[in-house]
């Protein structure tokens, strides 16, 4: 097999990673329930022209695997990215999804995909796997910037 490297840059690349990620899916993906969603700003986001998709996919094996692709960032920071409980509507998606309502903030009881890092075109990309399926309150995806509160600059309703 030969293998092409290409270079592609800002909107062009996105569009690949879309492509490529549609082409792919993980392990245990059939008999799975997808659900995605387009980014858009929050009001901290504003100035920023966000765009991008997350891709939730609760597979058959009893796993969770969240890929997300943002554009519009500013290059060279690195952004906090969680599964949310409440659609981005909902007091800007107020909320972690914990698969434990009363454990940690964190993985293995969160999900996140994870810090991202904005690359010079503001391009990133995460993705993890949860070792559980994801209940039904895991709604959206939101991108928190670095820093104080508000933080909250763009969100996906995964749908």
């Amino acid at each position: 097999m030969r293998v092409h490297r290409i270079v592609v840059t800002g909107a062009a690349a996105l569009g690949l990673v879309v492509a490529s990620l549609t082409a792919t899916s993980p392990a245990g993906a059939q008999d799975a329930t997808v659900t995605r969603g387009e980014f858009h700003s929050f009001a901290v986001g504003t100035g920023l022209d966000i765009g991008g998709h997350a891709e939730m996919v609760r597979s058959a094996d009893g796993r969770t695997h969240v890929m997300i692709h943002v554009s519009g960032l500013e290059p060279g920071v690195t952004y906090a990215s969680h599964v949310h409980a409440a659609p981005c509507s909902v007091g800007e998606a107020d909320g972690h999804y914990k698969l434990d309502p009363a454990g940690a903030a964190t993985p293995p009881n969160e999900i996140w995909p994870g810090p991202i890092s904005a690359n010079q075109a503001g391009l990133a990309s995460g993705q993890t796997v949860a070792e559980f399926t994801a209940g039904p309150t895991a709604v959206s995806v939101v991108v928190h910037r670095p820093g104080p509160v508000p933080n909250k600059i763009a969100c996906a309703d995964l749908a």
